[in-house]
């Protein structure tokens, strides 16, 4: 009877460490990089070359962060997502986004969606397509 080296022996108990999974840099600093791009995009919108008030100021942390905990936690679970949902998910939050910044060009709410629904219905095929084709 032939044995193999890495047979566990007979009353040896073998203790794995927990899983652990690393956070990388990119995991925080991706979304907030790209929360102050859109709270910086929605404060010079809606300043359109006035003064800068505090409601601007504002406006503009309220948009970042709002976007930056959305991508945040889209981040962290996209993993456990099956491809289509996690496409989704991304064409909804650009969508999201897209319509709020065009929105605040003082387009009516019609023209916003529209504008969003486009832009993320080709996010998510895009992404569809980029995440099947690379899925295991």
């Amino acid at each position: 009877m032939t044995t193999h080296a890495t047979l566990p022996r007979h009353g040896a108990r073998r203790t794995r460490a927990p899983a652990r999974h690393p956070h990388h840099a990119i995991g925080w600093a991706l979304p907030l990089v790209l929360g102050v791009i859109v709270g910086f995009w929605a404060f010079f919108i809606r300043r359109d070359g006035g003064e800068t008030t505090g409601g601007l100021i504002w406006l503009g942390v309220a948009s970042g962060a709002a976007f930056a905990v959305l991508s945040f936690l889209l981040g962290r679970v996209q993993g456990r997502l099956p491809v289509e949902v996690r496409a989704a998910a991304y064409g909804a939050v650009t969508a999201i986004v897209i319509g709020y910044l065009f929105s605040l060009h003082h387009h009516t709410v019609l023209a916003s969606t529209a504008l969003g629904l486009g832009v993320g219905a080709g996010v998510t095929a895009y992404a569809y397509y980029l995440f099947y084709t690379r899925s295991e």
